[in-house]
């Protein structure tokens, strides 16, 4: 029996017993997705709901609402060069990932997964360690890395370069943000690597052995089976590297909240700015939003793109 009459027929056996939605069995349906509903709402709809409600007035967090602002909030929030900026330097991030971080991490998976030693387990986890550690401590290890005075890089300076004149990374606005891109990627690099690892050593060895057998060389093995058979490990780490870069912000308040001049700020941190140390909150709402509606836009879009692939 061929995979087709197998579909069939378990398609034809009715496994799921569509009669569990009718008659008096239809309670106790709505009984089993309750808490999943109660959840959903309470933590998920009503915040964003709220949060849609705070972003149409000028609103300190006290008090009642009285100030309906209606879309000044938002026009405010595109006329400022500072959102321009902070929104620039959350797309050079997801760029950035995309382009240098997952094809580098996919690179050395290919690498590894060839390789059955045991020292090559140790080497795994030097690569994974820094995912370990949360965004703050993070941060904090890198503050202490770029110090001026006291920090392993200007050890490093006073070595090698005595006469370069380190001030440190963080500190001035043409470095900052490089600086920070380059712990971005120390700190998720060993992330996206396990997965990868873990998709190829999901594949099966009989079929790069029957490539093998045919004459098939290293790029043809690549392209017609390691990818194909990866694509669901390349879109898990695809989508985790977008939101997790349109979301950073942990550690880049932990490395000098952006500053100097507002040259490192991202979305986030430009909006936990206004919204809880300007206590404007209903500013920061509408900033929220707008990278609410971003991250929506393209999940939906990414989500489009998967179930076409399916089908």
């Amino acid at each position: 029996m061929n995979l087709e009459n197998r579909l069939k027929s378990v398609y034809n056996k009715k496994i799921i017993n569509t009669s569990f939605f009718k008659g008096n069995q239809l309670p106790v349906f709505w009984l089993l997705i309750a808490p999943s509903v109660i959840l959903i709402t309470a933590f998920i709809l009503y915040p964003v709901f709220n949060t849609l409600f705070y972003s149409v007035y000028k609103w300190n967090g006290f008090g009642p609402l009285v100030d309906f602002q209606g879309f000044r909030n938002f026009e405010r929030i595109f006329s400022d060069q500072r959102f321009w900026n902070a929104l620039k330097n959350s797309g050079i991030i997801v760029i950035f990932s995309i382009v240098f971080q997952l094809p580098i991490a996919f690179m050395l998976a290919l690498i590894i997964s060839r390789n059955n030693s045991k020292g090559i387990i140790v080497f795994r986890t030097i690569f994974f360690l820094p995912f370990i550690f949360s965004e703050i401590i993070t941060g904090t290890i890198w503050t202490f890395i770029y110090h001026p005075t006291n920090g392993v890089l200007n050890y490093f300076f006073e070595v090698f370069f005595p006469n370069a004149n380190y001030t440190g990374l963080l500190s001035s606005p043409d470095t900052v943000f490089g600086a920070i891109l380059f712990v971005v990627f120390w700190k998720y690099f060993g992330f996206h690597l396990i997965i990868y690892v873990a998709g190829m050593q999901g594949i099966p060895k009989e079929y790069y052995e029957a490539a093998r057998i045919d004459g098939a060389k290293a790029h043809h093995i690549l392209r017609h089976i390691t990818l194909p058979l990866m694509k669901p490990a390349l879109q898990m780490s695809l989508f985790f590297s977008i939101i997790g870069s349109i979301q950073i912000f942990d550690m880049v308040w932990a490395m000098g909240q952006g500053d100097p001049v507002h040259a490192g700020e991202t979305a986030v941190v430009y909006l936990f700015k206004f919204a809880i140390k300007q206590q404007k909150l209903g500013l920061g709402s509408a900033i929220a939003i707008i990278i609410f509606l971003i991250c929506l836009v393209f999940n939906i879009f990414y989500q489009k793109v998967i179930n076409e692939e399916k089908a």
